[in-house]
């Protein structure tokens, strides 16, 4: 028998220090919540998880952005609703006033109300905005650059191809009034299948005011204003413009909402009155046109919801099965881990016990000395 070295209670000690330890990360894991606290509990699965976790907060995020995307929609679509219902009533006023019963002050009094509503639409498009942002004035629209400041690109349409065009001739003339005249026939396009060329059966379909519509087969649609110009310009349209919305966690996930330009001018309504019973008539044709136009860009805001929508569901979704995954390698198994803490706690009081029993055996040896 050894007295000046225990190695008895040396194994005790040992033992009990390890048990201790496994005591000590148990009470950790039960009052966090968590079973990985440290990178050494389990590294691989830190790493996944707090990659998880930010994707899971960019989700959430993301999600956020949906919802304020649809809002801006909604906003955009009920300005757009009001519009909807003022140029159906300028469609009755012209319907009543191209009627050759009504004197020339009826049509006059018809005309005041419709100049009123025109301003109202001039008003709406003015004062809609979200978060201090207009929305109808043009700036979440698609843009295109012409070379020639006296002639621009107002609007066109999803099916024309981002390229340059040429119009290589456009000119102006003006009436006995001072009054600008554009002939259509004066705008004359480049369609000989070149890099710059329209579609070979683009054509100038309409001219209102100053601005110009050219269309051609498979939807392709272009309004220009050509206020100034003296001679032709390349148009470069470049597809960018429309409000981009961050819909993903990750780079590139996102939507671009275009929100078009609501003005008299683009509609084609600048000049428009029904003094006469030949203005009525034709202004009978260019409600029609303005009412194609909104109906399309409410159209467009319609699906562009219903993919927000939609896109809010699969994020919700995706956020729900991720967190499981995470909560799989972080979170603790309380029953589990309950039972493991039991264990370790008993072992605990086994070992103090035997380190008790271990640091007695040396008083064995006083028997020896008696």
């Amino acid at each position: 028998m050894r007295v000046s070295t225990n190695i008895s209670a040396l194994t005790a000690n040992s033992t009990l220090k390890k048990t201790d330890n496994r005591l000590a990360q148990s009470i950790e894991r039960l009052s966090s919540g968590y079973k990985v606290n440290h990178a050494k509990d389990n590294p691989a699965g830190l790493a996944i998880s707090k990659r998880m976790m930010a994707q899971i907060k960019g989700i959430s995020i993301a999600g956020d952005n949906a919802s304020e995307a649809v809002s801006i929609v909604e906003t955009a679509d009920g300005a757009l609703a009001e519009i909807h219902d003022i140029l159906h009533r300028m469609t009755e006023l012209s319907v009543e006033a191209a009627n050759g019963t009504k004197t020339t002050d009826d049509r006059k009094y018809i005309d005041a109300e419709i100049q009123q509503l025109k301003d109202e639409i001039n008003r709406i498009a003015d004062t809609s905005e979200f978060n201090g942002k207009k929305i109808l004035n043009g700036d979440f629209d698609l843009k295109a650059y012409s070379s020639d400041p006296a002639i621009s690109v107002m609007y066109y349409s999803d099916d024309v191809p981002v390229k340059k065009y040429e119009i290589t001739g456009a000119s102006l003339t003006t009436d006995a009034d001072g009054n600008t005249i554009v002939d259509k026939s004066s705008i004359a396009l480049l369609t000989d299948g070149s890099d710059n060329a329209f579609p070979d059966d683009a054509t100038v379909t309409d001219v209102k005011g100053t601005v110009a519509t050219i269309k051609a087969s498979g939807g392709f649609e272009m309004k220009i204003d050509v206020k100034g110009a003296t001679s032709g310009a390349t148009i470069d349209v470049t597809g960018i413009g429309a409000m981009r919305m961050q819909i993903g966690a990750n780079e590139g996930q996102v939507l671009e909402i275009r929100v078009p330009e609501i003005s008299l001018k683009i509609m084609g309504l600048t000049d428009m009155n029904v003094t006469t019973t030949e203005d009525a008539s034709e202004a009978i044709d260019a409600i029609e046109e303005a009412l194609n136009y909104v109906s399309l860009s409410r159209a467009r805001l319609g699906a562009y919801q219903n993919r927000l929508e939609n896109a809010e569901d699969s994020l919700d979704l995706t956020e729900e099965n991720l967190t499981k995954s995470y909560s799989r390698i972080m979170d603790v198994d309380m029953a589990e881990e309950m039972t493991n803490y039991t264990t370790q706690s008993v072992l605990s009081q086994a070992g103090t016990q035997m380190l008790a029993q271990a640091n007695e055996r040396p008083q064995q040896v006083l028997q020896l000395l008696q």
